[in-house]
């Protein structure tokens, strides 16, 4: 598999996510794209733009975070469409990600329980390859994290992972 310092992937999956009138979403876990470590948590607001009926899902304008512990954050602005994929902007980033921008592709495999991220990022240096590892293919409702990952073993969280 091709090495990219600058690719970032992984998976969001359900944890406690609070729903205000469909607006504000968060608690989400990240795991790295292996599913080996849990690599901390997203949060910020989806506010409803549109239903799409003939499409059998809803178009959201997203503005949220992904919170990478003493790495640091990302954010990220934009169309946020449950019926297909959708690409989004890096806005910026704190920690390791400071100076970053970007875009990153959302790709549902079961709304809004289990996301897949692919960041291409631009104006950072190379990451970590505990960030940047091997992904496994999205391709299943049944992918999991390792039991190690949801059980927040030591081994399998990056350093001060945010809850």
């Amino acid at each position: 598999m091709f090495f990219d310092p600058h690719l970032l992937t992984f998976f969001l999956f359900k944890s406690n996510i609070s729903v205000i009138f469909s607006l504000i979403f968060s608690g989400l876990q990240i795991y790295a794209g292996d599913l080996q470590k849990r690599l901390g948590i997203t949060a910020g607001m989806c506010i409803l733009i549109e239903n799409k009926p003939e499409k059998k899902g809803d178009r959201y304008e997203a503005i949220f975070s992904f919170y990478f512990g003493d790495y640091g954050h990302i954010s990220v602005q934009g169309p946020y469409l449950t019926y297909e994929d959708s690409c989004l902007a890096v806005t910026g980033g704190s920690g390791i990600f400071e100076g970053v921008y970007g875009q990153v592709k959302l790709h549902q495999i079961v709304f809004p329980f289990k996301l897949f991220y692919i960041f291409y990022l631009k104006g950072i240096g190379d990451l970590s390859e505990e960030l940047v590892g091997k992904h496994v293919e999205p391709t299943r409702p049944a992918v999991e994290p390792s039991p190690a990952a949801k059980a927040c073993e030591p081994q399998a969280t990056i350093a001060n992972f945010t809850r």
